[in-house]
């Protein structure tokens, strides 16, 4: 490693850092709450270690590895580290050097060597211990250690230790040196802490190319993709010539858009911008994954086939934009075709690989990549088997995600807990995972914003409204920093779990509030059927200069739809296209059917299927399907049946709305050819089921399901909830009941509804009115929501129920969606 002198060594050692952070892989940034006066000393990277086979991978070479980490120089600093600590921090001797070392270096040039090495080779920590003993003996930290020690903050993804340093940066006036300036903006990236870096860019005296391509880079990074492209118009209008790395943060931006349109409009304008007349690999490696990520195959390899000189990164990118297409025999082909030309994987193309694996669920595939890399004498590093645990997460594969995760039985990070707690998620494993979670926190690992938001996501799934509070209650004791994605899961948690007024509280509470948050509470009221509520909240949006986009839309038409605004709902369509310029996609006119079916237009709503400038899918012909079942139209139901099953054949969803529409007009023989021809070619109806939240447990019922450990008790008290019904006046409706049985096996069918089972549960286990919440899978069926308004009345409680499209709030006998849903 040599240590750069000069302003000309500092911008070409910045511009090589841009580069190769552009090309590492994004992972789950762990926020660690660290002091400068006590920070823990540095584990080394654990690995899992397997025997080796026969073939051992070459040591990397220059063309094959993503990162330029010396080993080499790691142990010769560390040897210099141990050196200074037996000298006691005496800076004034002369640090012993074996010749890689420039001699006659300062003190400070020699510190600065220490934290640079340790920031360069991944050791933040080691770092930061450097820097805070510094500080303890008021040595003079100048502009050239400044920017080594931000980037291990940003390694460390640690917010109060980059505030701590950004202060000291301002009290001596490093911050006007425009290096200086790029680290902070870096750091705060790394961060995710996007208006700290745009404040630190808008307030830099000087800017060069970098200050740009660094602002640009952090904006994609965070997902502030609109944000990215008005600075890059705004970099054009200067005039300022992008550099190399500044046209890579760009490619990247698009790749994350997947803007064909403008990633075209990029790739001309890198060509027109290049300074030689050959691109270089790096950019059009970074225009190949841009793309791949479009779905332009044909692009990418193009790119590629033009390469002279392909490097590992090259036919990582092509291998892993046809993974992503979910080409996996291309993506196959092309590994082996690497293989033979002598081009070996390292550890970041294995990553890259089997982190596409997951995006595209390609199980097979990625346990292929895990057992090649097992066979080949990889030393599995921490990052590689979070990749490979989150892959499997994703395909649902939760034993060998276990598995893996179990392996590694030392110095886990909170990244890897993390990927083990989403794939507890992704399976929907609520118990799995808040165990986990208490054994992550015994470990002392500090949970990071992403753990808690999948926390929040999963008890939102499940309705679990006492463990979501308790996530809250964490978040307000650990004084976790909220930010947007953070206060829009608890939101969305709130909302989803029946409390709108908690979640109306917080999004009223939150000072700044992005287009994220705006659509979770309009959507939150959309699901509660409150349409007027959610329409004034639009109305507040169109006051502050929020502009909507299309999931804004999505929200508002389905709170129409849900609340019977028929009449501003066509507004709202109106306004979309013509006032927001924005195009309907496919999901609008899905809501727009909807909401005219529901209210039993349905030759308007066929008219407007049949006027669509899109080809209407199974969604839009689905809605039409059933708002032809809900108002008893089997002439119409059939017909869009028809083009419903042309489409998905082999729904199952679908088939039974069929059936039942046959059924509800007595068309038995109907309804029985479409059931036989389902179980002719396995096809098997989704079982109902609900959940229901008590004491901090999840508990499932199924419908018919008399196998749970309670069943007595709970047969008792749905026989005393049907006596005290009858008592009431209530009447079963059979004709809930869409088979072709007598009437007192309808009724018994309808006593063990999965909701009815999941009530009873609540109504032994919960004290007298305390509310009971339950998250059903399907549509709450007539018969099941009179019930439920009467037993509301009878045992005085408030009953919550949120079904496949939206919440039922019983109260006192009556529903809050009015009978319309």
């Amino acid at each position: 490693m040599h240590f750069a002198y000069g302003s000309k060594a500092k911008k070409a050692n910045q511009t090589k850092m841009e580069m190769t952070v552009s090309t590492k892989p994004h992972f789950i940034p762990s926020l660690i709450s660290l002091t400068t006066q006590k920070i823990h000393h540095h584990l080394p990277h654990p690995t899992l270690k397997f025997n080796p086979s026969p073939f051992q991978p070459p040591p990397p070479t220059p063309s094959s590895s993503f990162h330029d980490h010396d080993l080499s120089n790691l142990e010769q600093t560390k040897q210099i580290h141990a050196h200074i600590v037996k000298t006691h921090f005496h800076h004034t001797l002369q640090i012993p050097s074996d010749g890689r070392l420039p001699s006659g270096l300062s003190p400070s040039a020699q510190w600065n060597f220490l934290i640079t090495s340790y920031t360069k080779n991944n050791q933040p920590r080691n770092a930061l211990n450097l820097y805070a003993q510094l500080r303890k003996m008021d040595f003079e930290v100048d502009n050239f250690m400044a920017p080594s020690v931000l980037k291990a903050c940003g390694q460390l993804s640690s917010t109060q230790l980059g505030k701590e340093a950004h202060g000291f940066v301002l009290k001596k006036g490093l911050d006007r040196d425009v290096f200086v300036g790029n680290a902070l903006m870096l750091m705060y990236g790394e961060c995710a802490c996007v208006e700290y870096a745009r404040l630190v860019f808008d307030k830099m005296l000087e800017r060069d190319v970098v200050s740009w391509s660094t602002m640009i880079r952090c904006l994609s990074r965070n997902k502030k993709y609109d944000m990215a492209l008005e600075l890059i118009r705004e970099m054009n209008l200067m005039q300022v010539r992008p550099s190399e790395a500044a046209m890579v943060s760009m490619a990247n931006l698009f790749a994350d858009t997947a803007n064909m349109r403008m990633a075209k409009a990029i790739h001309a304008y890198v060509i027109r911008n290049s300074s030689d007349e050959q691109m270089g690999v790096p950019i059009t490696t970074a225009l190949m994954d841009m793309y791949a990520k479009c779905g332009n195959l044909g692009s990418a390899r193009q790119l590629f086939n033009g390469l002279t000189q392909k490097t590992v990164v090259s036919w990582t990118a092509m291998i892993a934009g046809y993974i992503r297409s979910n080409r996996l025999r291309e993506g196959t082909e092309l590994f082996l075709r690497m293989r033979e030309e002598n081009v070996f994987p390292n550890e970041i193309t294995m990553l890259s690989l089997i982190i596409e694996c997951g995006f595209t669920r390609a199980l097979q595939l990625g346990k292929q990549l895990h057992a090649y890399v097992l066979r080949n004498g990889f030393s599995v590093s921490l990052a590689l088997a979070t990749a490979i645990v989150d892959m499997y997460g994703k395909c649902s594969d939760i034993r060998n995600a276990r598995a893996l995760f179990d392996s590694t039985t030392q110095n886990r990070d909170v990244m890897i807990w993390t990927a083990m707690l989403s794939a507890y998620a992704q399976a929907h494993c609520i118990d799995q995972a808040f165990n986990l979670f208490v054994q992550m926190r015994n470990c002392g690992v500090k949970p990071t914003k992403v753990t808690i938001v999948n926390l929040l996501s999963l008890c939102a799934e499940a309705g679990a409204l006492d463990l979501g509070k308790w996530v809250n209650s964490y978040i307000d004791k650990e004084r976790v920093e909220v930010d947007f994605i953070l206060n829009t899961a608890l939101v969305d948690m709130y909302a989803k779990c029946g409390d709108i007024d908690a979640a109306s509280r917080l999004f009223m509470e939150a000072r700044n509030r992005d287009i994220c948050m705006w659509n979770a509470i309009i959507t939150g009221f959309g699901m509660h059927g409150y349409g007027e509520e959610a329409l004034d909240i639009f109305s507040e949006m169109e006051r502050q200069g929020v502009k909507p986009n299309g999931i804004t839309f999505i929200g508002l038409l389905h709170a129409c739809s849900h609340a019977g605004l028929v009449t501003e709902g066509k507004k709202l369509f109106e306004k979309m296209v013509h006032t927001f310029d924005l195009v309907p996609q496919i999901e609008h006119y899905g809501c727009m059917v909807d909401l005219l079916g529901r209210a039993g237009l349905l030759d308007e709503a066929h008219e407007m299927i049949k006027s669509m400038p899109i080809t209407p899918n199974a969604i839009v012909w689905g809605a039409l399907v059933a708002a032809c079942r809900l108002h008893k139209n089997p002439e119409l139901g059939e017909l869009a049946a028809t083009q419903l099953l042309a489409l998905e054949p082999e729904n199952c969803g679908y088939n039974v709305l069929i059936s039942n529409i046959y059924a509800a007009a007595n068309r038995w023989s109907d309804a029985a050819g479409i059931r036989k021809t389902m179980k002719a070619i396995g096809m098997k109806k989704e079982p109902g089921h609900s959940l229901i939240e008590v004491n901090g447990t999840v508990h499932e019922f199924l419908t018919g399901d008399q196998s749970y450990p309670q069943i007595k008790s709970i047969s008792k008290m749905l026989n005393e909830m049907r006596r005290k019904l009858n008592d009431a006046g209530y009447v079963p409706q059979t004709s809930a009941v869409l088979r072709n049985i007598d009437e007192e096996e309808k009724e018994t069918a309808l006593t063990l509804h999965s909701e009815k089972l999941a009530m009873a549960f609540g109504l032994i286990s919960t004290a007298p009115s305390t509310p009971i919440r339950i998250v059903k899978n399907l549509r709450v069926c007539d018969d099941c929501h009179a019930a439920t308004k009467l037993l509301s009345r009878i045992y005085g409680r408030v009953i919550i129920v949120r079904d496949r499209k939206r919440f039922h709030h019983f109260r006192e006998g009556y529903c809050s969606c009015g009978d319309y849903w």
